[in-house]
C-alpha cells in the first residue's frame, strides 16, 4: 500500500504517518524508487497507535506499548503500569480543570455584566500572584 492508502484505511493523516516513521514508531518498505510500501502489519500499527493517541497516550507511552504488544512474552501488569499512570494524569488534569472552573464561574458570577467600567474578571486576571 502507498501511504494514500494506509492513510485513507488508517485514517490518519498522511503527514502523521511520515511522523511517525520519522520518529521510528513504524518502519515501512520502501521500493526502487524511493516510495513507502506499507503492508497489512504497518496499517496494524498505525491503527494502533490512532487509538492510543486518541485516548491520549503520549508518544513515549505509545512506544512502550507498541514494544509490549509486539512481545508475546510480555506481562499484562507492564501495560497496566502505563495505562494506571496515564489514568493518574487524566485525573490530575480533570482537577486542575475542575479548579479552574469552580474560578471563572466565580469570577462570572461576580461580574454585574453592565455598562460600569469595574469588573472582577479583568481585576483578578490583573492581579499579581
Amino acid at each position: 500500500m502507498n501511504i494514500g492508502e494506509v492513510s485513507d484505511r488508517s485514517g490518519l493523516p498522511a503527514k502523521t504517518i511520515r511522523y511517525y516513521e520519522d520518529i521510528g514508531l513504524i518502519h515501512p518498505d520502501r521500493s526502487a524508487n524511493g516510495y513507502r510500501s506499507f503492508s497489512e502489519n504497518d496499517l496494524h500499527k498505525l491503527a494502533f497507535l490512532g487509538r492510543s493517541r486518541a485516548l491520549g497516550f503520549s508518544i513515549e507511552d505509545c512506544r512502550h506499548l507498541l514494544t509490549l504488544y509486539e512481545d508475546r512474552s510480555r506481562a499484562s501488569a507492564d501495560v497496566k503500569e502505563i495505562a494506571k499512570g496515564h489514568l493518574a494524569r487524566i485525573d490530575e488534569k480533570l482537577a486542575e480543570l475542575h479548579q479552574m472552573r469552580a474560578t471563572l464561574a466565580g469570577l462570572v458570577h461576580a461580574c454585574a455584566g453592565d455598562d460600569r467600567p469595574d469588573c472582577p474578571i479583568l481585576a483578578d486576571l490583573a492581579a499579581k500572584t
